[in-house]
């Protein structure tokens, strides 16, 4: 009877509650582990930073919501309430009698201190992409719009290398402007061929029904062949677009495709690792 009873108090207090509305949010966990898997692991933080704030630990709840909202921009949603919040209750140090604002309590040093957490974070987070050698060449050493579109494209393939969240159909960001400047030298048509016979490749797992393979593989086929026939015919005077190593990488995409696609499905590991296949692409 006391162990019931014991049982039944646990499970009426408002810390139990809550923690069950948490741990088994529905929305969450099909969120978690059907479409992507890491949205726990944000929320978490944001809770955390919540949980600082209600402690009086404006700085900690300030970096912990800085770092989330460079995890995953979806939490700008929620940044005003953030700045207000800590610009009232952290800012300013005192209230009149009746609760309003007391305008000289405002503390320049609580600002600024705010101001060099996000910075700090901001900072860490995005200066290794601030600073790729292209943007220094962007500034010092101008060469025209070409010039541009080479800085350009290496933005994107460098936020699509590094970034925490990115999407497959990013590469195309890169792709777009690169066949730009691939029709100039055959340097850079070389690169093209590489970057967008890869970078379309790896958007096969979008398109995953039986329906859809011959129909992707034949675009891509078809757009890949002419790719290459017209700028080697454009640079026909130049050295060769590919070296063997470049070569033998690009046409072993095709047992790739074979192993992933015709092969991988009839065998014993398809139930166990379902993930091989994207993982190799």
């Amino acid at each position: 009877i006391d162990g019931k009873k014991v049982g039944k108090e646990l499970t009426e207090k408002p810390k139990f509650i809550l923690s069950v509305l948490l741990l088994w949010n529905f929305g969450l966990l099909i969120v978690d582990h059907i479409h992507f898997q890491y949205n726990g692991f944000l929320f978490g933080l944001m809770l955390l930073s919540i949980a600082r704030l209600f402690q009086k630990r404006h700085m900690e709840g300030a970096f912990l919501f800085a770092v989330l909202l460079h995890f995953k921009h979806i939490y700008l949603y929620v940044a005003p309430a953030y700045g207000v919040y800590l610009l009232r209750s952290y800012c300013f140090t005192a209230n009149k009698p009746d609760g309003s604002i007391r305008w000289k309590s405002f503390s320049f040093v609580r600002v600024i201190s705010l101001g060099l957490v996000v910075f700090l974070v901001s900072a860490l987070s995005l200066g290794p992409f601030l600073a790729l050698p292209s943007i220094f060449c962007l500034w010092f050493k101008p060469q025209g719009p070409r010039g541009f579109l080479r800085c350009l494209t290496l933005c994107a393939l460098s936020s699509f290398m590094f970034g925490w969240h990115v999407h497959e159909k990013a590469i195309l960001l890169a792709i777009l402007p690169m066949s730009l400047l691939s029709v100039g030298k055959a340097g850079d048509a070389s690169i093209f061929l590489i970057l967008t016979t890869t970078g379309h490749y790896s958007l096969f797992p979008l398109l995953f029904t039986a329906p859809e393979l011959p129909i992707k593989i034949l675009l891509m086929l078809l757009f890949t062949i002419y790719s290459i026939s017209s700028l080697k015919t454009l640079f026909r005077k130049e050295k060769p677009l590919f070296n063997w190593m470049e070569t033998f990488y690009l046409l072993g995409l095709g047992p790739l495709e074979v192993c992933c696609e015709f092969v991988f499905p009839f065998t014993s590991w398809k139930v166990k690792y379902p993930f091989i296949p994207l993982l190799l692409t």
